[in-house]
């Protein structure tokens, strides 16, 4: 990382952060060796990524052909005003991206421990019907396997003090807008 001060340095920051971000950018090689990126539904647990996807389609013939992935995440926390200079605007965010290997996950338990952590994220006030076995037929379930982890952040700390920090604890409506003196 060209900037070590961005850099954020402790894994449960970057946890935490794919535990809150609702999407997820899957970044696949095409069939022509141009990249591709695709926004996502994913899930974080034990070290790796799980999402789900038709059995059919550009995602699963991308990982079919060549499982390295990248995945990214980013939370956008402030918009920073400038005070009539364009130079003085300023975004606070944190970000992580990861690379790894994707899995088309076959084993049936893990198949349903996937799908389980999805809806836990997605509808944490809790559901409690079954998968039903037709739409599980249909759908197929991926898991990345994290190779790398690396996560950056400015969160205008020595500009704004503590502002955007305590935007993220309070579970303040983000990204918030700051204006400069």
């Amino acid at each position: 990382m060209r900037q070590a001060k961005k850099e954020i340095k402790t894994k449960e920051t970057m946890i935490a952060l794919l535990n809150t971000c609702p999407v997820g950018r899957l970044g696949t090689t095409g069939r022509d060796g141009y990249p591709r990126i695709k926004p996502l539904n994913f899930a974080y647990q034990d070290e790796k990524i799980f999402f789900h996807s038709a059995r059919a389609g550009e995602k699963i013939d991308d990982i079919n052909r060549n499982n390295h992935v990248c995945f990214e995440v980013d939370l956008p926390i402030a918009l920073v005003r400038s005070n009539g200079s364009p130079c003085k605007a300023h975004y606070l965010y944190q970000s992580v991206i990861i690379r790894g290997k994707a899995h088309i996950v076959h084993d049936e338990s893990e198949r349903i421990y996937a799908l389980t952590q999805l809806m836990q994220k997605y509808q944490s006030d809790g559901f409690c019907a079954e998968f039903p076995e037709d739409k599980l037929q249909l759908t197929e379930v991926i898991r990345i396997d994290i190779e790398e982890m690396v996560g950056k952040e400015d969160l205008g700390v020595e500009l704004f003090g503590n502002r955007a920090l305590d935007a993220l604890h309070d579970k303040a409506q983000l990204p918030i807008v700051l204006q400069r003196e």
